[in-house]
């Protein structure tokens, strides 16, 4: 026959035993489970229930034993009652709860028992075990019990632990994946050990391929503009940082891809040191800066050019002027007049320049265009404009094409001015050989269509994607001839939009565009 003494070691020996196998799990499930089947087996039950606690303090059943899943929906209502009558700490109303709980469960579960889990002084979860006989617990009982609850109570703290940790990485590892920009993870020989989606992409290179590469062999760059990770690293990086106490490196250039193709990137090196100081890894963020460059040089491209579109009538009118003050010479009427014309003109073609300028700025700054809507009569703006530019060329020929019946529309005629005067403009500069330059339109219920038709150079179809955009010129040898600034079609599309319209090309190299604009009618 079993001593009370040789019980009580096997007991202690029992919870030893599941003790070691719960805390040595980090898999949450596995750890409810193996907790809910320990707890069951110690109070000889039949039913087991484990409910943890979430951030907002509410309890959960997350694993049973002795019962369907399929149940859970039921008792966590049932499970609510009991810890709202717990925190009023009425035990015969916590424990007529409990009854009333294995009673929906089953009625011949007669006994309940309620162990809380808790660590470090703040709540985990409950335990509950409900089996089908009356039996008293010594006070040994309740302490094997509760140093069970307590290993029990690590065992799922440790897990949920594992699990947030483990969801953290996984979240962390799927923005690094999917960022726009490129993610380089290298240890500290500078092997690559990571490489995300973006950088496939940028440098042509699979991940498969790079990783284990050193970082020059995948990250070449074909030139050099900033920065020198070799040479850092030579120089003390990332021991020694800035005065700034910054420790990342910039470095930008021109990437060599590895199918030969060259990509401009910004490539951003930050240090992760151990806890003892050493270097662990460099991340390296690459971003593709390609169109930074390119408006970049627009811009430059832009300011030297407004420049001399500025500087040439300043010119003329500064010229004609001095002309005019001479003093050693006696103008007669007819050259003042003629001399003070060119000033005129020349000063109205400066505010207009400025004039452009400043509602580029404008639109940028999303303030938007200010328009004076009234009766617009396209045709009528059309042929002043035509005769207007008729003069300023003898290779083309201007022809009309509207129906007689062409509406009248709501806009602003000023803008509206500006939009056809400026596509009768570049119909000129981009058609050096002359031609025909045809403007025309059609009308429905609801829109009327404006159209610039041209026999010039046309657009090829990579720069018809752009042709739009502020500071934008076509790339040629005919394009570096001709003047503008590259906002003469950005403030076009401006005000055809701000009209509620659009506008859009049509062109085939070699054969000439056409500009089309669809305006609503009311």
């Amino acid at each position: 026959m079993l001593s009370l003494l040789d019980f009580r070691v096997r007991q202690r020996d029992f919870l030893l035993e599941i003790s070691k196998a719960i805390t040595s799990r980090l898999d949450l499930n596995e750890v409810l489970k193996r907790v809910v089947n320990a707890s069951v087996a110690m109070l000889a039950g039949q039913v087991g229930i484990i409910a943890l606690r979430d951030d907002q303090g509410e309890y959960h059943i997350q694993a049973v034993l002795g019962l369907s899943r399929e149940r859970i929906p039921e008792l966590n209502t049932r499970l609510v009652e009991v810890i709202q009558t717990a925190s009023a700490r009425d035990t015969e109303l916590v424990n007529a709860r409990l009854r009333e709980m294995a009673a929906i469960i089953d009625k011949r579960l007669i006994q309940s028992f309620a162990i809380p889990l808790s660590f470090g002084g703040e709540a985990v979860g409950l335990m509950l075990v409900f089996r089908n006989f009356q039996g008293g617990a010594t006070p040994d009982d309740i302490q094997v019990l509760q140093s069970f609850a307590d290993q029990a109570a690590i065992a799922v703290h440790n897990a949920q632990l594992y699990e947030r940790m483990n969801f953290d990485r996984k979240q962390l590892a799927a923005v690094v994946q999917h960022s726009a920009d490129g993610v380089v993870i290298l240890d500290a020989s500078l092997t690559i050990i990571s490489f995300n989606h973006a950088v496939e992409r940028l440098t042509a290179w699979m991940a498969e391929d790079a990783i284990g590469l050193k970082v020059e062999e995948v990250l070449a760059l074909a030139r050099v503009e900033k920065g020198d990770l070799h040479r850092a690293l030579e120089n003390g990086w990332p021991y020694a940082g800035d005065e700034s106490g910054d420790d990342t490196l910039y470095v930008e250039g021109d990437l060599l891809r590895r199918d030969g193709l060259t990509t401009s990137v910004g490539i951003h090196y930050a240090p992760l040191f151990t806890a003892e100081g050493k270097l662990a890894n460099v991340i390296a963020n690459v971003r593709d800066i390609s169109n930074f460059r390119q408006a970049q040089q627009m811009q430059n491209v832009f300011i030297s050019t407004v420049s001399h579109e500025l500087k040439t009538p300043v010119a003329l009118i500064k010229g004609y002027a001095a002309t005019l003050r001479r003093e050693d010479v006696t103008w007669d009427d007819a050259f003042v007049r003629e001399y003070s014309g060119v000033i005129e003109e020349e000063a109205d073609r400066l505010t207009e320049l400025i004039e452009d300028l400043l509602t580029a700025s404008r639109i940028q700054a999303d303030r938007g265009l200010s328009l004076i809507p009234g009766d617009m009569n396209i045709v009528e703006i059309v042929r002043r404009s035509v005769a207007r530019f008729q003069t300023q060329t003898e290779n083309h020929k201007f022809e009309l094409d509207f129906p007689k019946d062409f509406p009248v529309i709501l806009g602003d005629e000023t803008r509206f001015r500006q939009v056809v005067d400026n596509l009768l403009s570049n119909a000129i500069k981009y058609s050096p050989n002359g031609g025909t330059i045809t403007v025309g339109g059609t009308a429905d219920e609801n829109t009327v269509t404006l159209y610039v038709r041209d026999e010039g150079v046309g657009i090829k179809e990579s720069d018809i994607e752009r042709i739009f955009d502020r500071f934008y010129r076509v790339d040629g040898a005919l394009s570096r001839k001709t003047q503008g600034t590259g906002l003469g079609l950005f403030l076009s599309k401006a005000i055809v939009e701000a009209h509620g319209g659009t506008i859009r090309v049509e062109s085939t190299p070699g054969k000439g565009s056409t500009f089309i604009i669809t305006l609503p009618r009311s």
